[in-house]
C-alpha cells in the first residue's frame, strides 16, 4: 500500500468511527423507542464467556466496552489503520496499528471477529474476508454490522433535491449513494456467502424523531466525512446543509416533527459455529448414514 493509499485508508477509518458513534448516539437519543445498537448487535451471538475476539477497524468501541463489563473472561484484540481510533479503544496491550488486508495474527487465533460498519470502506472486501477466515478458528464467527440500502429514504430524497438545485448539472445527477453501498445488509449477505457456509441476517429498523431542525441538521452533519466526497465538484457540503435546513424547517412546520426511517443490522457468518452447529451436525450424520 502506497503512502497516499494508506493516508486515504486512515481517513476512511476515522470517518467510519465518527459515523458509527454519531449513529449510535442518535439511536439512543432520538429513536422511538431508544435503541442501544451496540448491545443489540452483541445479543445476536450465543456467548460462551471465554472467547478471543478481534475487532477489525475498532470502530466506535461500544461493543468492546459492553463486553468487557459483562464478560471479564474475554480476550480482546483490535487492529486499525488509524491511531486516533485506537486511542479511543479500551485497553492498550493488545491493540495493533495495521492493515486489515494483512492481519498481524496467526492462523486459527480467534473465536469471533467484529467488523463494525467498516467492510464497505475497504478497497478489497474479499481480500479482508479471506484474512478474517484465516485468523478465525474452524468454529469461529464473524459479526459484521452495516446499514440497509433502503435506510434514510427521507434524507435521500431531500439530499437529491438539494444537489439538483445547487449543481449546474443537477438534472443529470444520479441519486446520492449511501456510504454502505458496497457492503450493505442486502448485498453483504451475498458477499459473505462466498466465504462462509452460513450467513444469518438480523435487521434493526427504527424511526428517528426530531422535534427541532438543529438536532436533525447535527445528525446529518455527522455524515459529512463520508458523504461530501461523493458530491459533484461544484457543490459544497456547507451549501447542502443550508438547503437541507430550509427543507427540513418547512417539513417541521407542516408536520410538527421530522421522522426519519433507518435500518441497520448484523450479518453473522460461520462455517460451523454456534448458530449453525446443530444443522451441520445433522448434515454430517445424514452423510455418514
Amino acid at each position: 500500500m502506497s503512502a497516499a493509499q494508506q493516508s486515504d485508508a486512515i481517513r476512511r477509518f476515522d470517518a467510519t468511527d465518527r459515523y458509527l458513534r454519531n449513529c449510535e448516539a442518535a439511536q439512543a437519543r432520538y429513536a422511538v423507542p431508544p435503541v442501544d445498537f451496540a448491545q443489540w448487535s452483541l445479543d445476536t451471538v450465543a456467548w460462551q464467556g471465554d472467547e478471543a475476539i478481534l475487532d477489525i477497524g475498532a470502530g466506535g468501541a461500544g461493543q468492546a466496552i459492553r463486553l468487557a463489563k459483562a464478560r471479564p473472561g474475554f480476550s480482546f484484540y483490535a487492529v486499525s489503520l488509524s491511531p486516533g481510533v485506537l486511542r479511543r479503544y479500551p485497553g492498550g496491550d493488545r491493540l495493533a496499528q495495521g492493515n486489515p488486508l494483512r492481519l498481524p495474527y496467526a492462523d486459527n487465533s480467534f473465536d469471533l471477529v467484529l467488523a463494525n460498519h467498516i467492510l464497505y470502506h475497504l478497497p478489497q472486501i474479499d481480500g479482508c474476508l479471506r484474512e478474517i477466515k484465516r485468523v478465525l478458528k474452524p468454529a469461529g464467527r464473524l459479526l459484521a454490522t452495516t446499514d440497509s440500502l433502503h435506510s434514510l429514504p427521507e434524507l435521500q430524497v431531500l439530499l437529491r433535491r438539494a444537489i439538483v438545485l445547487l449543481s449546474d448539472n443537477g438534472a443529470r445527477i444520479a441519486p446520492p449513494s449511501l456510504p454502505c453501498d458496497s457492503f450493505a445488509l442486502e448485498n453483504g449477505t451475498r458477499i459473505l456467502s462466498h466465504h462462509f457456509y452460513a450467513v444469518v441476517r438480523h435487521d434493526l429498523p427504527c424511526n428517528l424523531v426530531f422535534e427541532d431542525v438543529d438536532a436533525a441538521i447535527d445528525y446529518l452533519d455527522g455524515m459529512r466525512d463520508l458523504r461530501q466526497q461523493d458530491l459533484p465538484q461544484d457543490v459544497s457540503w456547507d451549501d447542502i446543509l443550508l438547503i437541507m435546513r430550509q427543507q427540513l424547517t418547512q417539513l417541521l412546520h407542516l408536520l410538527g416533527k421530522l421522522e426519519i426511517h433507518t435500518t441497520c443490522g448484523v450479518l453473522l457468518a460461520s462455517d460451523c459455529g454456534d448458530f449453525i452447529h446443530e444443522f451441520v451436525s445433522r448434515e454430517q450424520e445424514d452423510s455418514a448414514s
